[in-house]
């Protein structure tokens, strides 16, 4: 049996090629023409596929948003609950983030320039995705870590966030050891941020909540 992954569809491809330029150049920096040369159509035949590059955009926020939420609840769904380990748990969503961190750098980018460009309707669904999957972490970083309170452990995930959302903005290509160690560096500064919080928690200060968002610079 053959366990090669699927090809990408040309609407895959499309958004691929739109999320590299967009973040290289801005949204703006980008016509419809150039996205469909770097898939190898005219600009016109992406119309068969996306109303425009706002539509791309859309899809592109929204759809990594949700991922990410969906691969969170997967994770966290992958034990029983009766054979339940809160750190593996941890681990399996650190490890996933830290995927998205070094694969989807693009996305980011996007994230922190564009996000405002999309409809109210898009970014409020972003923004909703974004919250839920937070409070996902949330409540795992508390099972683990049971000082922290609730307030402690939701700024501890946008912190953590912001150190794995930090990728593209690390260094310029080839000064960074490859993409195995990375991660592990990047796993290992994520888990022992939480440990650290944990370790000198105190009392709460407030239950604030909010955030700016799972992709981010400063958390998501």
């Amino acid at each position: 049996m053959s366990t090669q992954a699927p090809a990408p569809t040309r609407r895959e491809q499309i958004l691929k090629e739109a999320a590299r330029l967009f973040a290289e150049r801005g949204f703006h920096g980008v016509g419809v023409d150039e996205i469909g040369a770097a898939v190898g159509i005219s600009g016109p035949g992406l119309y068969r596929h996306f109303a425009g590059k706002e539509a791309m955009l859309a899809e592109l926020l929204v759809g990594i948003s949700g991922r990410l939420l969906a691969g969170g609840k997967q994770r966290a769904a992958e034990v029983p609950e009766g054979e339940r380990d809160p750190a593996a748990v941890l681990d399996s969503l650190v490890r996933g983030h830290i995927d998205f961190a070094l694969d989807d750098r693009p996305l980011i980018v996007l994230h922190d320039r564009e996000l405002d460009r999309l409809r109210d309707t898009d970014r409020k669904l972003v923004r909703s995705l974004q919250r839920q999957y937070v409070e996902l972490w949330v409540q795992v970083v508390r099972e683990v870590h049971p000082r922290l309170s609730e307030a402690e452990a939701r700024a501890c995930v946008h912190a953590v966030f912001g150190l794995l959302n930090s990728t593209p903005h690390l260094s310029r290509p080839g000064a960074l050891p490859g993409r195995a160690a990375t991660a592990e560096l990047l796993h290992r500064l994520a888990l022992g941020a939480f440990r650290a919080a944990a370790d000198g928690s105190g009392p709460a200060s407030g239950e604030g909540g909010g955030g700016s968002g799972a992709m981010g610079r400063a958390g998501i």
